[in-house]
């Protein structure tokens, strides 16, 4: 996985690593997921960067921990993600394009077109 240097820390880009996974279905609930040291390897990332991630996301309730077994996919997972990944966009993402709108003379309502074009792509890919 390539990390940005985009000023966010690498275990919250692990995260949202974490929780596309969770949002494509690739990961689902009950799942048992890669231990610390397996995504490490994977990710190739120190494993106390990847236990800060999986501490992160099992406050968040979205991981659970079975002592001994492993790391698995909550119930309410992706509810919890859809959520927490909401609240990131609408507070850090968000705010930027409102801005670049306002300067170009942009509505909302110019917008819509093109979503609904790249929702047709997008059901395609």
């Amino acid at each position: 996985m390539q990390f940005h240097n985009n000023g966010q820390a690498i275990y919250l880009q692990i995260v949202d690593y974490v929780c596309e996974k969770i949002l494509r279905k690739q990961w689902n609930p009950d799942d048992k997921i890669p231990s610390v040291r397996e995504l490490g390897m994977q990710l190739e990332v120190n494993p106390n960067t990847i236990a800060r991630a999986y501490d992160f996301l099992k406050q968040q309730d979205i991981i659970t921990d079975k002592r001994g077994i492993g790391y698995f996919i909550a119930a309410e997972a992706e509810a919890r993600v859809q959520h927490y990944r909401k609240s990131v966009f609408i507070e850090t993402e968000l705010p930027p394009v409102f801005r670049v709108m306002r300067m170009l003379g942009l509505e909302t309502n110019d917008l819509q077109p093109l979503y609904d074009q790249f929702k047709k792509q997008d059901a395609v890919a």
